[in-house]
């Protein structure tokens, strides 16, 4: 067993004696570690003795105060000082903290060499030594046998947690909610008490944190590797707490774990991915979707379409992981630099608003059934066109604000075809140019030359090029109010063309320029 502070006072070669803080001399000791530094706390991982000479000692009370209170919370089991070397007078401040935090305060007799008492620390360490490489290889032992799916994940923290005689979990840096779908949550007051400290930058420096609640309750946090922002949180059942090692292994073991789950995870969406794209594409039938959606967990009868866009694709990339994190199943696609999410219609739209990064914008449509696909993508383009443009994070179709002074995509829709019709027509049979002329043109301030710059054609060309679209639509293209028409009428084309999936419209406005 771990030697405690009154047993390694009572060792009577080492001449040790009490000088504060009697009410901590059961205080394990894992190690003895000598240290002059001035923050001599850095250097303590949890259950050290920490020696001094006394030069880490400040001179003043408050100081002296700040070092003890410093300690404590970084976990040292007891402070030993140097008897006739370089400690100043202790003051009583200091001691009464001591006692009050019941935080031992040793005097190493002179002159007692200081290996000495770490001679036998280590030496009663040794059957910690032996106990420790066991835990370890129970530690792999369950993560070999350990698969992906719920139950033995549950399983493997259970098995973890009897290792190390703890409550384990496994939570996000920034939420404090479970990392895996099916782990418990954390108790509200450590998650009370986590929060401020979870939240502060990181260090990379520090991968072990230590903290004591107000019940004398200890929780140790350590960072899982391999998955950003995932901490394992560990709430020891007895006084003596798992070894900094063997909690590394812990974590390393989670980290390995959630690896494979979230490479199934990948699998699943993959899949899922394709699924859907050849739905969209027309290429498998709503009754074979109907069977195979509920495979997702999103029911067939009642889901919602999320069209999300963000400034950066990278804000997109673990969308569905954190959804799944959260309990709520989906099925998406990217195309372009937007995600298409189906998700179920109850309870989503706030645990989108919990998971997705504050930059990314989202449209949401109605409830849908599988019939209604197509008609509920449109409407969360629609939505998402009008998040972006009043810069709100989140919109429901027919429940945000109007977009370019329309209600409804089907109103959007109607503008193309006045306006546009009569050119998407034409260009149906001849090289789609018209158009991205157009939006080029106006892009480029209505300036002839720089259109032509940009498309790498005379200039000539887009004179042309400008007839021809007023020609066939009838319009004074001289005219301010028919330049400001056909924005709008491009803004809604744009939003709704058949790359972006709204297939109301469906020649894309974007090609390879001409050469």
């Amino acid at each position: 067993m771990t030697m405690t502070v009154a047993e390694l006072i009572a060792e009577p070669q080492l001449g040790l004696t009490l000088i504060a803080g009697a009410a901590g001399l059961e205080n394990p000791i894992t190690w003895a570690h000598t240290s002059d530094l001035p923050r001599l706390w850095e250097w303590v991982t949890g259950g050290e003795l920490m020696m001094t000479n006394g030069m880490s000692i400040p001179a003043d009370a408050p100081g002296q105060v700040a070092l003890i209170e410093a300690l404590v919370v970084a976990g040292a089991s007891a402070l030993a000082i140097g008897e006739k070397m370089h400690a100043p007078q202790l003051q009583p401040e200091f001691l009464a903290a001591s006692d009050e935090l019941a935080f031992p305060v040793l005097s190493i007799p002179f002159p007692l060499p200081f290996i000495a008492i770490a001679r036998s620390v280590a030496e009663s360490s040794m059957l910690e030594e032996s106990q420790r490489l066991r835990q370890t290889a129970r530690m792999y032992d369950l993560m070999r046998q350990t698969g992906t799916s719920g139950d033995e994940w549950r399983e493997l923290l259970r098995g973890i947690g009897g290792n190390l005689d703890a409550a384990v979990f496994v939570v996000n840096r920034r939420c404090l909610h479970p990392w895996h779908a099916d782990d418990p949550t954390l108790p509200a007051d450590v998650s009370a008490a986590l929060a401020p400290l979870l939240s502060a930058p990181v260090d990379a420096s520090k991968k072990f944190l230590w903290h004591r609640l107000a019940d004398a309750r200890d929780i140790l946090m350590m960072d899982v590797p391999t998955h950003a922002d995932a901490v394992l949180v560990v709430l020891p059942r007895s006084v003596l707490h798992p070894d900094a090692v063997v909690l590394l292994h812990a974590a390393t073991v989670v980290g390995l774990v959630l690896s494979r789950i979230t490479l199934a995870r990948e699998s699943e969406r993959r899949l899922g991915a394709e699924i859907l794209a050849q739905v969209l594409d027309g290429r498998v039938g709503a009754a074979e979707f109907e069977r195979r959606i509920g495979d997702f967990g999103v029911p067939a009868d009642e889901f919602i379409v999320a069209s999300l866009a963000g400034a950066d694709d990278r804000q997109l990339t673990d969308v569905h992981l954190s959804l799944w994190r959260h309990g709520a199943a989906s099925l998406g696609v990217r195309r372009l630099s937007r995600l298409h999410l189906l998700l179920p219609a109850v309870g989503t739209e706030e645990v989108l608003r919990h998971v997705v990064d504050p930059g990314v914008r989202i449209g949401l449509s109605r409830p849908s059934d599988v019939n209604g696909l197509q008609r509920a993508l449109q409407e969360s383009l629609w939505a998402l066109a009008t998040a972006e443009s009043v810069a709100e994070p989140l919109l429901i179709y027919a429940e945000g604000p109007s977009w370019l002074g329309l209600t409804s995509f089907e109103e959007g829709a109607a503008l193309v075809e006045r306006l546009l019709g009569p050119v998407i027509a034409y260009e149906a049979g001849h090289q789609p140019d018209l158009l991205i002329t157009l939006k080029t043109f106006l892009e480029a301030q209505r300036s002839v030359q720089k259109t032509a710059a940009a498309l790498f054609v005379h200039r000539q060309t887009i004179v042309y090029r400008m007839h021809k679209i007023g020609e066939l639509t009838g319009l004074d293209m001289a005219e301010t109010s028919t330049i400001a028409q056909l924005w709008f009428a491009l803004q809604i084309h744009e939003a709704m063309d058949a790359q972006n999936l709204a297939a109301t419209v469906t020649r894309p406005l974007h090609r390879p320029r001409d050469p």
